[in-house]
């Protein structure tokens, strides 16, 4: 082996090592559940929690989010159906809003049901004393690092009032 070849091993060594999320490798996340009233939410395997996490949400979190612009988090059941690792708020996981029955009861009173409801991490410190996404959960960053290792699309998620 050239011995440039040989030194320079070490050097990549580190880059290697680190990553923008931790790597995990432990019992698979079942089921994520949010309650909102309490600022909380709990990923599970099955019956067993893992982690639980306080949270912030949308700048209106009273009730069902309804349509566009409303500043309200979901309520109800919906899967993990996306990623992304280029975040405007850190890292984030997408929910599955809006569902089929919240597109229709938008229709009928002729709304937009809204979208893009993430998991996400906060451009700011995290303080669990306001509200303030447009309707999606957000956690600290380096508690997003963990939950976008542990939960992959398609984990269920439940979000109650």
């Amino acid at each position: 082996m050239d011995r440039r070849a040989f030194l320079a091993i070490p050097a990549l060594l580190p880059v290697a090592a680190c990553s923008r999320f931790p790597e995990y490798d432990g019992p698979e996340v079942t089921r994520v559940v949010v309650w909102k009233n309490e600022r909380l939410m709990s990923l599970f395997h099955r019956e067993e929690v893992l982690e639980s996490y306080e949270i912030e949400l949308g700048f209106a979190p009273e009730g069902h989010k309804f349509e566009y612009g409303d500043g309200r988090t979901p309520e109800g059941e919906y899967f993990i159906d996306r990623r992304n690792p280029n975040s405007d708020f850190y890292l984030s996981i997408g929910i599955s809003y809006p569902n089929a029955e919240d597109i229709a009861r938008a229709r009928e009173a002729g709304v937009d049901p809204g979208g893009d409801i993430f998991i996400h991490g906060t451009p700011r410190p995290f303080r669990n004393i306001d509200d303030w996404t447009v309707g999606c959960i957000a956690v600290p960053n380096r508690e997003m690092r963990q939950i976008y290792s542990m939960v992959q699309n398609g984990t269920p998620i439940m979000i109650h009032p």
